[in-house]
């Protein structure tokens, strides 16, 4: 899935975002500007950029993850989004995600003709702890929104997500621990108790990454960046999606 990133830097504004691997990245690689000074990028229009043939360089059916390194609804952007929205309706044959610790700002940041939500647009909120989810679940599920996936990451504690899984309107979670030299400890029986729920409730739930640190039975294991997706998809808890993004 290809990143599409129009825009780059952000503002740390809960505490998952304490060890946000964006900051952590652009330290690594000595970045110019400050990772909180929020700018365009080379980047902005990705998806509608033409090969010398004139023909799109990305396919129809493309997935574009977006805004990985900021935060689509940030209101530093709030002069850009519309352009980016015309960009999603022209490529209405391609497929687009986003995940946002802010949706409490998307009903402001809509286009004019969102109606119930766009088929190719996926949006997801983003939840760290059991206060972050009490407050923006209620606002995630009261909007129009076509295809909504709940992102629990970092997951920073036990979380009750049971009143607000409704598997009309959510069409995955997604749990993962936190990365880095610095990350937080993930308990698996955190990751067992939100499977449990979503099983209860019908909802496709997805282990995707076990973070640096992970409690199991006790014991805190010590995981390589390049082994966290693997090993978290060989607990066995993954289910599939009972979706498809048109």
């Amino acid at each position: 899935m290809p990143m599409w990133n129009p825009w780059h830097g952000c503002h740390k504004i809960s505490p998952g975002c304490k060890h946000c691997y964006v900051y952590r990245e652009d330290a690594a690689f000595g970045a110019a500007l400050p990772t909180s000074e929020v700018r365009r990028t080379a980047s902005f229009n990705l998806p509608v950029k033409r090969d010398r043939h004139r023909n799109w360089k990305f396919a129809p059916g493309t997935e574009f993850a977006l805004c990985f390194t900021s935060d689509f609804l940030l209101e530093e952007a709030d002069g850009w989004r519309e352009e980016i929205w015309d960009i999603i309706r022209e490529r209405s044959d391609c497929t687009f995600f986003f995940f946002t610790k802010r949706i409490e700002r998307l009903a402001d940041c809509l286009p004019a003709d969102w109606g119930e939500g766009w088929d190719n647009v996926a949006v997801g909120c983003t939840v760290e702890n059991q206060d972050r989810a009490d407050y923006r679940m209620p606002i995630f599920l009261s909007l129009p929104i076509k295809h909504r996936l709940v992102i629990v990451a970092p997951m920073l504690e036990r979380i009750d997500l049971s009143g607000y899984l409704d598997r009309s309107k959510i069409e995955e979670v997604s749990a993962g621990g936190e990365s880095g030299k610095y990350a937080r400890t993930l308990d698996f029986d955190w990751v067992i108790d939100l499977h449990d729920q979503c099983a209860d409730a019908g909802v496709p739930f997805s282990f995707h990454q076990t973070g640096s640190y992970l409690r199991k039975d006790g014991r805190v294991y010590n995981i390589p960046r390049e082994h966290q997706h693997s090993q978290a998809k060989k607990a066995g808890l993954n289910t599939m999606s009972h979706h498809k993004i048109q």
